[in-house]
């Protein structure tokens, strides 16, 4: 398996378990005030954190388990793969904004807006990451 597509695991897995704790936050301070809780900057920072500590270590694991392949420069395969699914990632992130930009017209809730572009930005990544590892399994 190359480098690059064990890190899409890597990010893919440290996105989804951030996501699953910030998600929870949320939803466990919406459930003690009976609405959608406001975005708050201590929650977006420990989603952050929780973020990159888990793609550093899962870096270090795999770089430590290949280290030749860890430093090498993509070749035109993997550069092919990048652009696609870089490609298809900015089009799930535009209908995603584009939709949150819509129900916030309808409902008037920055709440709702600020969530809707923070769902689409994690949904366009795992877009990403998930569309590199199909790529290199199919060797297009």
């Amino acid at each position: 398996m190359p480098f690059q597509e064990k890190s899409a695991w890597v990010m893919s897995l440290a996105l989804l378990l951030g996501s699953v704790f910030y998600f929870g936050v949320v939803a466990a301070m919406s459930e003690g005030i009976s609405q959608l809780a406001p975005p708050t900057a201590p929650v977006v920072a420990a989603f952050t954190v929780i973020l990159v500590v888990a793609a550093i270590l899962g870096h270090v694991a795999i770089a430590v388990f290949s280290p030749k392949d860890a430093s090498e420069p993509l070749d035109e395969r993997e550069r092919e793969i990048f652009h696609r699914a870089g490609h298809v990632s900015g089009n799930v992130f535009g209908i995603g904004a584009v939709t949150s930009l819509g129900i916030y017209l309808l409902s008037g809730s920055g709440t709702v807006l600020f969530y809707g572009v923070f769902i689409s930005l994690i949904i366009s990544q795992l877009a990403e990451y998930g569309i590199r590892i199909f790529l290199y399994r199919c060797s297009i």
